[in-house]
């Protein structure tokens, strides 16, 4: 796959598996119409409840930012964390080159196919010799590194009016 093609892939995939019944948006921007903009790649929004304020007020933010590549990682760009929890989405492949440089508290998700069950014992192997990335495979997403949770320091309304701009 291409870079594009990639990028692709592992962002219709975030949407199936984690964000498409819930609250979410992409390509979410930041500080819009100063000279400091900044894009989220998919922002997600966990309200602990739904029936009361409490509940929405006490929900959290998730930000994703997809990596296709090592240069793609290395570009600068997409490593605007301003959630409780962040996550770097790419492939295996990807991970294993940039272990080293994934920022100490960000989570990291790596596409795996579903016929590896949840032992230690195939993750470590799928680790070890990567599957390509391919349409013909059904995939799931591991969190192969937890993200630790941090404290926010927009607020929740401002975050959720640019997640509405974003309009998707």
């Amino acid at each position: 796959m291409t870079r594009k093609e990639t990028t692709k892939f592992l962002g219709n995939l975030l949407v199936q598996e984690r964000l498409e019944n819930g609250y979410w948006a992409s390509e979410v921007s930041i500080d819009y119409g100063t000279t400091d903009v900044k894009r989220v790649d998919f922002m997600q929004f966990e309200p602990a409840g739904v029936v009361g304020i409490s509940g929405i007020e006490k929900g959290i933010f998730i930000c994703y930012e997809v990596k296709s590549c090592k240069a793609d990682f290395k570009s600068g760009f997409g490593r605007n964390f301003i959630a409780e929890k962040n996550y770097f989405v790419m492939p295996m492949s990807t991970y294993k080159v940039l272990i080293q440089d994934i920022p100490n508290g960000v989570g990291v998700l790596v596409p795996i196919p579903q016929s590896i069950g949840n032992t230690n014992i195939e993750r470590y192997e799928e680790f070890e010799n990567p599957t390509e990335l391919s349409e013909e495979i059904q995939w799931k997403f591991w969190a192969i590194r937890h993200p630790r949770e941090r404290i926010r320091k927009r607020s929740m309304a401002e975050l959720l009016f640019c997640m509405l701009r974003s309009g998707h």
